[in-house]
């Protein structure tokens, strides 16, 4: 792996199992652990669905790209928000010290682990379908990521062991 590229960036739809993949990668590589979704929430003291519910999706986006361009840290595996990629400032900054991971799942995974999605403080239109939503992200994740694990039907520890294996194989 590149040396410069310290930090591991996990990217992906709701529920693909970022921050639950994430904190199983930290401990296995030795790396400490970071959730974009948590510090959206601390920096603006509101959840992410009430960012959503009061100001709109976009502004969730801002700030979004905001905490992730002062993002600043090495050695780190990083759980970004579902959105992340729709900032291509945001992703030039991660990719700098990151490898980018995909955990590329199904609708019908992302239907069946997130349940009701109004809850989930989601960054869509409000007339966008969680399909369409789907539909209109995948090209950009499959864009920014620099490995794609397949996580359908694996439990996340193998998620995390796949992770690991193509990681060590990366230049």
């Amino acid at each position: 792996m590149d040396e410069r590229k310290s930090n591991i960036a996990l990217i992906g739809m709701p529920g693909s199992g970022k921050s639950t993949v994430g904190v199983l990668l930290a401990k296995a590589s030795g790396r400490d652990f970071v959730d974009t979704d948590l510090l959206i929430q601390s920096r603006t003291g509101s959840s992410l669905q009430s960012i959503v519910d009061e100001r709109g999706y976009e502004a969730l986006r801002e700030v979004e790209e905001q905490v992730l361009l002062s993002l600043a840290v090495s050695n780190h595996v990083i759980a970004t928000g579902g959105s992340v990629v729709y900032s291509e400032a945001g992703m030039a900054h991660l990719k700098t010290s990151s490898v980018v991971v995909f955990l590329d799942v199904s609708l019908n995974t992302v239907r069946n682990r997130i349940g009701d999605y109004s809850l989930r403080g989601i960054s869509k239109r409000p007339d966008q379908s969680i399909q369409d939503l789907f539909e209109e992200r995948l090209d950009l994740y499959r864009h920014y990521s620099d490995i794609v694990i397949a996580c359908d039907n694996r439990s996340m520890e193998r998620v995390c062991e796949a992770a690991l294996a193509q990681l060590e194989e990366c230049p």
